[in-house]
């Protein structure tokens, strides 16, 4: 196929070319990938700045959509794309007849420094999802960091590069400018723009911005990096969030208000019990979904109306395909049995993107953490159902991306099953305001068990 660019692809590839270090903050769907693939090919061969390229990306990415671009462009077709993946066997042996260009995922970073050392290969590095790269304590982000001297161009590409603090931020800039803007440590970073907020004596457990600096780290960024949101440059077809509201049956509900007030709740032949509010708020949510699994490992059923909500859902689509969004191994079970007519299948091979893609795959189920980045499946369908929510907002934003995108044809309808008086209120609001760190939960799992033992303080 051949490849004509829009405008803003070309404005991205020439930011990137033009730069030795390059940040690419693209909306989902904008062709990344392409704009990236097409600025690694004029570097070797037209312009020979650069050698051998390195890039680094989520697992099922790095198998599938590097490859895939490459062989869907015709201006592409002298790219070999080496794959770094597997077992260690088959990661030798790929690194052994590596060609101009590799793909590795971020989990085997940390071995590809150790093993290389002194011998690193690539002097350049496209990160695929800089923010999988936010941490300053991982080690995928320390092992980068040690060959960071030796890489002669690095770019990173996101969608969403502070998905929940500009906190954040930091480590992602350093792999790029090593430093130079926002500073050479994260603690220095963050006592420069940064105020403690929430703490309890001397721990601290949250940071706020201090007044204007959410400006000046914008404005240390503008040589560096480029934003670029897809309603700007893109006829993208209009997302329609809905909501869809389920009842706690009374038995669940008492189970679940014991839950929030004790931290414990039993059953015949075992026991729930969360030793911590960020526990807590993990049961809750799966109580909320219908299953929790106890301290043996079980998983006990409480009930199955979100089931019931999604079969509904389903069935007035109407025939269209669905995508499914689950957050525990439970749900995933539960609804496989439940909806067994529909023939729904778990994400699991390329293979299963190339049917969806194809028409079918009547109901697809996939986990948010493995369907989040890079993958194309808006030709399969345009309606998504959440049947559990997490309060990752990158997950959310990425996952949502994978049906509105460039590319899609219809209007995207996205459901949230939405338990009435549960934590699944309280993720649903904290990702619309875009407060989704994980404090703030805990904070409110405390506050409403201390609510409730004034309650039934009061009542006796």
């Amino acid at each position: 196929m051949n490849y004509t660019p829009y405008h803003y692809q070309e404005m991205a590839k020439t930011w990137m070319m033009e730069r030795a270090y390059a940040g690419l903050f693209l909306d989902m769907g904008m062709g990344k990938t392409v704009i990236t693939l097409t600025a690694i090919d004029d570097l070797l061969y037209d312009y020979f700045d650069v050698s051998r390229v390195l890039i680094i990306a989520p697992l099922r990415v790095a198998r599938v959509t590097w490859t895939e671009e490459v062989e869907k462009w015709s201006h592409l077709n002298d790219l070999k794309v080496t794959k770094i993946l597997g077992s260690l066997k088959e990661r030798k042996a790929a690194l052994d007849d590596v060609g101009q260009v590799a793909v590795i995922n971020r989990e085997n970073v940390t071995w590809l420094v150790d093993y290389l050392g002194k011998d690193w290969l690539f002097d350049m590095v496209v990160i695929d999802e800089l923010s999988s790269f936010k941490s300053s304590k991982a080690k995928r982000f320390r092992s980068l960091k040690k060959v960071r001297p030796f890489i002669k161009r690095l770019v990173g590409l996101t969608g969403t590069p502070s998905p929940n603090s500009l906190l954040d931020l930091w480590p992602q800039i350093y792999l790029l400018d090593q430093g130079e803007r926002l500073g050479r440590t994260f603690s220095g970073f963050r006592e420069r723009y940064f105020l403690p907020d929430k703490r309890n004596q001397q721990t601290i457990f949250s940071w706020k911005l201090k007044e204007g600096s959410e400006h000046q780290i914008y404005e240390l960024l503008e040589d560096l990096c480029i934003s670029m949101k897809a309603s700007d440059y893109l006829d993208v077809p209009e997302r329609i969030d809905n909501t869809v509201p389920v009842e706690l049956p009374p038995k669940a509900k008492r189970a679940y208000t014991q839950l929030e007030k004790e931290w414990l709740l039993a059953f015949e032949d075992a026991d729930v019990l969360a030793g911590s509010a960020a526990v807590v708020a993990n049961k809750l949510l799966q109580l909320a979904n219908g299953a929790i699994y106890d301290e043996t490992g079980d998983v006990q059923e409480v009930h199955d109306e979100k089931l019931e909500a999604l079969k509904e859902l389903i069935e007035s689509a109407n025939g269209k395909p669905v995508l499914v969004y689950y957050n525990y191994q439970h749900d995933r079970d539960r609804i496989l049995k439940h909806l067994k007519a529909f023939k729904p299948r778990v994400l699991k091979t390329d293979q299963d993107i190339r049917d969806w893609n194809k028409g079918n795959v009547p109901v697809l189920l996939a986990h948010p953490a493995s369907a989040g980045h890079g993958l194309n499946l808006q030709a399969g369908g345009h309606v998504m159902v959440w049947f559990g929510l997490n309060w990752s907002l990158e997950l959310y934003q990425q996952a949502n991306a994978r049906l509105h995108r460039q590319g899609q044809t219809e209007t995207v309808v996205v459901h949230h099953l939405i338990t009435k008086g549960t934590m699944d209120e309280r993720v649903m609001a904290a990702l619309k305001q875009k407060d989704t760190s994980q404090e703030a939960l805990i904070a409110a799992v405390k506050a409403k068990r201390h609510t409730l033992k004034e309650v039934n303080t009061n009542e006796n």
